[in-house]
């Protein structure tokens, strides 16, 4: 079974020619740095809003091409509601750069928990997974994904799934999450810098719904970060009125990086 795109098209371009120049651009912009992350929370609005800001986390990936062979992708759910976690039955994504194997030993092994379920509708039309997939193909190698839609799961569920699937160095934690949504250019600095300093604060505790589409991801991977004892850093911090969007409403970006 292969996911197919969904928003290919409309998010980013479906002409592998054309995303392929749109990703290198934005990547090429974005600054390289010596330390590979183990985690990183990067927004999915379409490319031309928050590509740039995504840039930023992805370009870290450089030196890892071929060292990152699993990607564990939790995006929160915009369609279906749900509680806890959802995977999917499919052997494949695809996007228009080719397909991605899916890691099925991976899903086997969290799915046997109380809160983790297959259900397909969660992943078919969702954005939030979907907009990452291409910017993985152009920076790794070889890697099969981890493919988690979060609907209404605790902090504590979210961890248990992330601490599962951990592993070493081969394996990249992805959180896919914008920040606040519609409110004019002044406003949304100031509620973004105030969510950015939680997150870097680990207090999870502290995020509220406003704060970040994907509270409920990002709350799990802070829980977690704080246990291991590890930091988040801001490597970004941007909205749609810096990017390509009209300043009076604008939705907020940030990248974050676990090192």
């Amino acid at each position: 079974m292969i996911r197919q795109p969904a928003v290919a098209g409309t998010f980013y371009p479906a002409n592998p020619t054309q995303l392929h120049l749109m990703l290198d651009q934005y990547l090429k912009d974005a600054e390289s740095a010596a330390k590979v992350p183990k985690a990183i929370i990067a927004p999915h609005a379409g490319y031309i809003y928050s590509g740039p800001i995504a840039a930023s986390a992805y370009a870290r990936l450089k030196k890892a091409h071929a060292q990152i062979t699993r990607v564990v992708l939790l995006g929160p759910s915009h369609r279906v509601p749900f509680a806890g976690l959802a995977v999917t039955r499919a052997d494949t994504f695809s996007t228009p750069l080719g397909d991605i194997a899916i890691d099925q030993e991976a899903v086997q092994a969290i799915v046997k928990l109380p809160f983790v379920e297959y259900l397909e509708q969660a992943h078919t039309y969702e954005h939030s997974l979907e907009v990452h997939l291409p910017f993985l193909q152009e920076m790794l190698d070889d890697f099969k994904l981890v493919p988690i839609v979060a609907g209404d799961a605790t902090p504590e569920q979210v961890s248990e799934v992330i601490k599962t699937l951990w592993g070493g160095d081969e394996t990249l934690i992805v959180i896919s999450s914008d920040l606040s949504h519609y409110h004019d250019y002044a406003t949304a600095q100031m509620m973004d810098k105030a969510t950015s300093n939680i997150i870097e604060s680990l207090q999870y505790e502290a995020l509220a719904s406003e704060s970040a589409c994907g509270r409920v991801p990002v709350s799990g991977l802070l829980k977690l970060a704080r246990e291991k004892s590890l930091s988040v850093k801001t490597i970004d911090l941007r909205n749609s009125g810096d990017t390509a969007g009209d300043k009076r409403r604008v939705v907020g970006y940030g990248a974050y990086v676990i090192e």
